[in-house]
């Protein structure tokens, strides 16, 4: 290695030399290839000017760099070995660029060790401490001492072209970069990289490397003369650099995520996916999951791998497995019983029509199963291709055609069958946790097992398993199935597990005594599901009560009585037989039969929901049947009450059956001895199956029943809305004169006048052509200037319309019908016939899709520089061509179309999706999709998703692959050889994709192997299997012979029969009977509904089967224009109306829905007049009576004729709005509740409000009240009656924000006419004179005492925690202190709270404080004062203090039991507490060093003996009325206790340091 250095080094150092002279060409950079070598470094900053190196030789400098040009067939010949060489250095850079944190400088061990086993030298200031590689195959990255100054850049080697950024700052950034330069200086020293960057290498890659830089070398000696910019920097230059500015690397610990970025840039484009650029949330919109891949790319139609509709936003992979034929058999039998309460009462009935059927039933079922679940086709394929399968089939006599399924049914039977499939597979799953549990029981395996039949079974046994095989449960992971949601494993601390009382009992000796009631639970069970007695009792001998006395503990301790022990067994049983699976079947099975739900009002409910309010239907439901209760919505809307808490809801059975189960389940259990025991055992049996009943399958069959009819009322409502979604969509497009192909589309002219304003909104256009596109939009201001007129007749001769169609958002929009109307029957302003005429229909459209539209994504996107207006006359338009790709283009937004006003709301959105989607796929199917214009055109395109097999993926798949080849397809072939569609998805779409031909084409000859030949069978809804099938039938109807068409296309017969005149008559004339016969014959192929769809397609391709275009009807133009409805606008209703004008003595109104009205004369008034302005006035709002209605949406009037005849409107309309109630009511209860609330309303009506003349007085209830104190000042008074009687007033004042305090003032002789007061009482202490007193000495002294209070420095603002907070803060920073706060008692207005803390160690205490107009009461203790509530409260808490302390001593508590604070004698008449002398500025602290009493005045210094309490003044402890001199304070306390006191020294002490803040 060291001699390869001296060999080189010269030379180096040499093209040096030459590189600098030659510096001012600026053509030598653009080199072929690779312009600079690795290590080449590209100095910005390197001026061009030579004159320091001194003259430049410029002939001698082309020269020498025209020795080092390179050759490009030279540089080709390397090409491939420098790539490779290049990607090798690559990744090893790329693992080679992550740092260690660690500190790079190396010690002087270190170099010396280096040296050692090296045996090179290394330069002791720039060396860096070696770092492990993470490529072990790669030799270090470092190739020169300067390597670690400016490492060169791997992409320089594809980049050679980048521009050159004259800066000297980017030699230091070349790692975050992408490393563009590379350093030229590695030259000089070739292989010192594993003596200074790297760890030692071995021989063989020690070679490795010494052939790579060999090579390297070569080609930096050819293009050394492309790099002049790195003259005049040698290596004591760079050394100097380093010096001075480091290496550059200082700061890459903070640049360590930015050293991750690869360097291979096209590598970095394969691996970059779209889940690195775009949101999560986009990724789904746009379809680009990986799970939308794979539903891409599954054989399987999209439909089928959804777990919810495909309209659904949400709409996720399903993961459920797929049937086999094994499973057929049980799923055939499983999905029949449940088709239909119908079917089974037809087909399984003896007495049933087609009981002789129900073999074929079972066939057919299972056919239908086998294809959806095992082939994978869907519905519109079964019921298209292969109804003869699903209908019975008898070959003598062909002619009986019975349908055994119809569409809704096959479309139930995938339900079910999904169903079926996530049962086994949950069963399957139960089985697994069975065997997991590694015990053998054989009532499980031969009896359970075989009979999980449901969900809710397999949820019962996992819970029996569970219960009774708790101990045996292994820890393995929990099973869980595929339809489940998935849960985040989170790991987390174990929690403590539940032991149920049933736990405990089993493992305790009450189970030995639930033995002795002779039978196990499960043979109970098997009892009651057989005929006849399976087990029989084992009589016990002994009385229950002495067999269970056998049983009681003998620790006195533990020991239970008899009775005890034998309830514990009794539940023991009764839980085994309350969660066995059998019986818990059995109960629901009674419960969907027999079931009665009832409905009771809560006491909100009883007020809320009155005659009138929705809910009254069912407000008194009593004992209505379940089966009468799932075709309607009623039950949802009792849900919804109960949410509401406006009604309580309850499910029960019958009493004769639930005592029928009872006694069934008692005679499984029961024995059959006489002797006294067994009848006593019998009772203790009975009283476990009372409780079975009761506390379990009771319980659980009304939880179940509940959502059983909540399940089938939201699938019948789901149901109901898809059928109303299919008359608006099952229809063809408008056609104004029916053409002769039947199928062509009218083209319409939309017009809008909006809200029908005159000065806001304009009259808006849009004229969209048969294909669906706009081709000219404009506004008008009106219909009634010449110049508008002459514009709108412009469109109708230039565009001629097949139809007219009119919308709006007001009534406004039947006048603009009219003027339309007019206009084109030739009529002006003025009625004079003066125009030409238009034979053009006007009509309107159901718009609830357009005004969807107008505002949705899909509209601005197409017509952003549309008006709103503009783009709901568009949705006009559309809709009157084809409802079918209206709806469609909907999306999940169709839910939002209320199809069913009053329900809709009720059913969850993914149920509706659900039965919505499934019309569509019905209805597209029937029509089918042309697959050209698809592509083509994106509206019509929304279809595509809805064909059989096909999905939003594998639509938008398919378009792209389509439009990959050129955006159009000549026949259903390409499907397959150009690898459009996989094989089962072209077998499930393949005949609802239409590849329209052109009519003009003539039959096709003599082209037998063109694939690209268009096939008219194509343009058909024959199936490319059947193919064979029309060209026979084609060929028979014809009557030709196979050899009179053998060199001919095979279609051609098709075509030619198809254009044939008579094609009707020569395919009527074939027997397909026989035919059908034949082929079922020769390949047992039922054929005989396929070959109808083949003739009829034969006579007429694709002819349209729907019903005509639907118009609205008057009541549908009405609602659409106004909201009226027929709920809300029927005959007897009261409305308002305001009048618009009057004529002579008729009225003209306006309801406030806009539609006009008019009252007749005789219904004006119940007077004569000659003139309606006599009675009413313009402008005037009046109630009136709907006599009649009179909607001719032909003519464009609505009329509703009114009544406002006072006897008419004074009736009211309650009998006309009242709810309907059901014909299961519970008369008593409604009745009886009715009088009560009479009652309380009467009580209401007679009772007089009274009306005292007094400032304050308000006739105002609490909440009144407080309302109107809320804005006033503290201490504001309200006085206002009570509701206590009329000798009872009520005073509320304000005490503070959000506070109140409401006083009960009784006035013993009150007014009877309760306008004047007399003697006011609050209590036995304050009596009043009148209200100005009371208010003064009462109310207004206590909002003085507490606005005194409020206002002293003890008081905190807020809650009592936020004081107890304070004070806990407080002494932390003080734990020498004591401390004490008032606040504000919320829960009692007119009190405080005294908070104190003793000391850090003790809790917060809290004593009452009692506002009165005289003083402030500390429990009974009065103050007359602030200062003197301080001082009581300081001296009783000394005295608890002490009495706590002499208790603790042993000693007798002063003064009682009671502990109370002794009351001071009065003396003389003086006030209480007014001789108190305070000494100024310090308050009175008994734990203070200067206590201000001597202890003789200490009031348990004068306790006498045998604690007998001194009588009590009114008022409590009063404060001493003479204060003795300031004694120094005693070494213990009279009367405390010797160790209290040691205990207080030792906290702080006595001094002046510690006490009450």
């Amino acid at each position: 290695m060291a001699s390869s250095d001296e060999i080189h080094a010269p030379q180096v150092e040499e093209d040096d030399q030459m590189l600098q002279s030659g510096q001012e060409d600026d053509g030598v950079g653009d080199v072929e290839g690779d312009g600079e070598g690795e290590g080449d470094v590209v100095m910005p900053d390197v001026t061009d000017d030579s004159s320091e190196e001194g003259e430049d030789d410029e002939e001698e400098a082309r020269k020498i760099r025209e020795g080092f040009i390179v050759d490009e067939d030279e540089e080709e010949e390397e090409e491939e070995e420098e790539e490779e060489r290049r990607q090798r250095r690559k990744r090893r850079k790329k693992h080679h660029r992550r740092r260690n944190e660690e500190d790079d400088g190396l010690e002087e061990e270190d170099i010396e060790l280096l040296e050692e086993n090296t045996g090179a030298s290394f330069k002791r200031d720039r060396l860096t401490r070696l770092h492990r590689r993470r490529d072990s195959e790669s030799p270090a990255a470092s190739s020169s001492k300067r390597r670690t100054v400016v490492e060169s850049s791997d992409d320089d080697l594809d980049n050679d072209g980048l521009p050159r950024v004259e800066d000297i700052q980017r030699i230091w950034d070349d790692e975050r970069r992408g490393e563009e330069d590379y350093d030229e200086m590695d030259d000089f020293i070739e292989d010192d990289e594993e003596e200074e960057g790297g760890p030692p290498m071995d021989e063989r890659a020690r070679e490795e490397r010494r052939r790579e830089k060999k090579q390297e070398q070569e080609r930096r000696k050819r293009a050394r003369g492309a790099v002049p910019e790195l003259a005049g920097i040698d290596a004591n230059a760079w050394d100097e650099i380093h010096d001075v500015f480091g290496d550059g690397h200082e700061y890459d610990w903070a640049l360590e995520g930015e050293d991750e970025v690869p360097y291979d840039e096209e590598q970095d484009k394969l691996d970059m996916k779209y889940q690195d650029v775009f949101e999560p949330s986009e990724i789904r919109k746009r379809m680009l999951t990986e799970d939308d891949d794979l539903i891409r790319a599954q054989d399987i139609p999209e439909r089928m791998q959804l777990a919810t509709s495909s309209l659904s936003p949400s709409a996720s992979l399903s993961l459920h497995t797929q049937l086999t034929e094994a499973d057929l058999g049980g799923a055939a039998m499983w999905v029949t019983q449940r088709l239909s309460p119908r079917k089974n009462r037809d087909f399984f009935s003896e007495d049933g029509p087609y009981s002789h059927l129900k073999g074929a039933l079972v066939m057919a079922v299972t056919f239908a199963l086998r294809y959806l679940f095992v082939v994978e086709f869907e519905v519109p394929y079964i019921w298209t291709h292969k109804r003869d399968y699903i209908r019975h089939f008898d070959v003598k006599d062909i002619r009986s055609r019975q349908e055994l399924l119809s569409l809704n049914e096959l479309w139930r039977i995938y339900a079910l069958g999904q169903k079926y499939r996530s049962l086994i597979e949950r069963r399957s799953a139960m089985r697994s946790m069975y065997h997991r549990l590694g015990v053998k029981d054989p009532y499980f395996e031969d009896d359970i097992f075989p009979q999980v039949d449901s969900v809710e079974v397999v949820a019962d046994c996992t819970e029996w398993l569970s219960m009774k095989y708790k101990d045996q449960k292994r820890s393995e992971p929990d099973f869980h199935y595929h339809d489940d949601e998935e849960t985040e494993i989170i790991k987390k601390r174990k929690m403590p597990s539940r032991v149920s009382n049933y736990e405990i009992l089993k493992k305790s000796i009450v189970s030995k005594l639930a033995e002795g009631f002779g039978l196990q639970s499960h043979q109970i069970v098997l009892n009651f599901l057989s005929p006849d007695q399976r087990h029989f009792v084992d009589d016990q001998e002994l009385n229950p009560l002495v067999f269970a006395e056998q049983f009681i503990d003998p620790d006195p301790l533990k020991a239970q009585s008899a009775d005890e022990l034998l309830r514990r067994a009794r539940l023991i049983l009764s839980t085994e037989l309350g969660k066995d699976p059998l019986l818990r079947n059995q109960i629901r099975k009674i419960f969907q039969e027999e079931a009665r739900i009832s409905v009771e009002p809560t006491e909100r409910g009883v007020t809320k929901i009155d005659e009138h309010h929705h809910y009254f239907n069912f407000k008194y439901l009593q004992n209505k049947p379940i089966r009468e209760m799932l075709d309607s919505s009623q039950f949802l809307n009792i849900l919804m009450a109960e949410s509401e808490l406006l009604v309580t809801v309850s499910v029960t059975l019958p009493p004769e059956v639930k005592s029928a189960f009872e006694r069934k389940l008692n005679e499984a259990f029961a024995s059959d001895s006489f002797s006294d025991a067994a009848r006593a055992w019998n009772e203790e049996r009975s009283r476990v199956v009372h409780e079975v009943l009761e506390q379990h399958l009771i319980p659980a069959g009304a939880k179940w029943t509940r959502e059983y009819i909540r399940e089938e009322v939201e699938d019948f409502l789901a149901g109901q809305c898809a059928i109303h979604l299919r008359k608006r969509i099952d229809v063809a497009a408008f056609h104004a004169v029916e053409s002769q192909s039947g199928d062509l589309v009218s083209s319409v002219l939309a017009i809008s006048w909006g809200k029908g304003d005159p000065h806001k909104d304009a009259i808006t256009m849009v004229f969209v052509d048969e294909e669906g596109r706009m081709r000219e939009h404009t506004k008008l201001d009106n219909l009634y200037d010449h110049e508008m007129v002459d514009e709108f007749l412009d469109i109708l001769r230039r565009r001629k319309p097949n139809v007219i169609v009119i919308g709006g958002f007001s009534v406004a929009t039947f006048k603009l019908s009219s003027l339309v109307k007019r206009h084109i029957s030739g009529g002006d302003h003025s009625g004079q016939n003066t125009q030409e005429l238009f034979d053009i229909p006007v009509t309107y459209v159901h718009d609830d899709v357009a005004r969807i539209y107008q505002h949705s994504k899909r509209a601005n996107d197409e017509f952003s520089a549309l008006s709103p207006t503009a783009k709901y006359c568009i949705g006009l338009a559309r809709y009157m061509q084809s409802p079918l790709n209206e709806y469609a283009a909907l999306g999940s937004d169709i839910t939002a179309i209320a199809f069913e006003d009053d329900d809709q709301y009720l059913v969850p959105k993914e149920k509706l999706l659900s039965a919505f989607e499934r019309t569509l796929v019905d209805v597209t199917n029937t029509v089918g999709v042309d697959i050209n214009r698809a592509v083509a055109d994106p509206y019509y395109q929304h279809l595509l998703p809805f064909v059989c097999g096909l999905g939003p993926r594998k639509a938008q798949a398919l378009v792209k692959k389509i439009g990959s080849l050129g955006g159009n397809l000549i026949n259903r072939d390409q499907f397959i050889k150009g690898s459009l569609l996989t094989t089962k998805i072209f077998l499930n779409a393949a005949s609802f994709l239409r590849i329209s031909q052109d009519p003009t084409s003539r039959p096709s000859k003599n082209r037998h192997d063109d694939e690209m030949v268009p096939d008219p069978l194509d343009d058909t809804r024959i199936h490319p299997e059947d193919y064979e099938l029309a060209r026979k039938m084609a060929t028979d109807a014809l009557e030709l012979d196979e050899e009179d068409v053998h060199d001919e296309h095979p279609s051609h017969v098709v075509t030619t029969i198809i254009n044939d005149k008579d094609n009707v008559k020569k395919l009527s004339e074939l027997n397909l009977d026989e035919f059908a016969i034949s082929l079922y014959e020769a390949n047992n192929d039922q054929k005989r509904h396929t070959l109808n769809l083949i003739r009829d397609e034969l006579m007429k391709p694709y002819a349209e089967i729907r019903d005509k275009f639907r118009l609205p009807t008057s009541w549908d133009v009405v609602t659409m224009l106004s909201g009226e409805t027929p709920k809300t606008l029927r005959i007897g209703l009261i409305v308002s109306a305001q009048v618009v004008r009057t004529k002579g003595p008729t009225v003209f109104t306006r309801l406030d829905s806009g539609l006009e009205g008019v009252i007749n004369p005789d219904y004006v008034s119940d007077s004569a007049h000659s003139n309606a302005t006599d009675v009413v006035a313009r402008g005037q709002t009046i109630p009136g009576v709907i006599l009649d209605l009179k909607f001719d949406v032909e003519q464009d009037s609505c009329i509703v004729e009114l009544s406002s005849r006072p006897s008419d409107v004074n009736s009211g309309d309650s009998v006309f709005r009242r709810i309907r109630t059901d014909d299961h009511w519970d008369h008593t209860r409604y009745d009886k509740d009715r009088e009560v609330l009479a009652r309380k309303k009467r009580a209401e009506v007679d009772r007089t409000r009274r009306v005292i003349k007094h400032p304050n007085f308000q006739n105002f209830n609490t909440s009144q009240a407080e309302a109107y104190l809320e804005k006033q000042q503290r201490g504001d008074v309200v006085i206002r009656p009570s509701s206590k009687g009329v000798n009872h007033l009520a005073v509320t004042w304000k005490v503070d924000d959000k506070l109140y305090q409401h006083i009960d003032v009784t006035e013993p002789n009150a007014d009877p006419t309760g306008q004047t007061t007399g003697q006011l009482i609050v209590d036995s202490a304050h009596t009043y004179a009148d209200l100005d007193e009371l208010i003064v000495n009462h109310v207004q002294a206590m909002a003085r005492r507490c606005e005194e209070l409020m206002a002293h420095e003890k008081f905190k603002h807020g809650s009592e925690d936020d004081l107890h907070l304070f004070l806990k803060n407080f002494l932390a920073a003080n734990p020498a202190k004591s401390m004490y706060g008032f606040t504000l008692n919320r829960k009692r207005p007119g009190h405080f709270n005294l908070c104190f803390l003793a000391n850090k160690n003790s809790a917060v205490q809290t004593w009452p404080v009692r506002v009165a107009p005289e003083a402030y009461y500390l429990f009974d203790a009065a103050a007359v004062g602030v200062p003197e509530l301080c001082d009581a409260f300081k001296v009783r808490h000394l005295h608890e203090s002490q009495n706590i302390a002499n208790a603790a001593a042993g000693g007798r508590t002063p003064f009682g039991a009671g502990g109370r604070t002794p009351a001071r004698p009065q003396t003389g008449g003086a006030t209480p507490g007014r001789m108190s002398v305070r000494q100024v500025g310090r308050t009175p602290n008994p734990y203070s060093g200067a206590t201000p009493y001597n202890a003789s005045s200490a009031p348990n210094a004068h306790t006498p003996a045998g604690g007998y309490m001194p009588p009590q003044t009114p008022y409590g402890y009063q404060t001493p009325s003479n204060r003795p001199p300031i004694q120094p304070p005693p070494q213990v306390p009279p009367g405390m206790n010797p160790a209290r006191a040691a205990m207080i020294q030792q906290n702080g002490g006595w001094g002046p340091a510690t006490g009450w803040s």
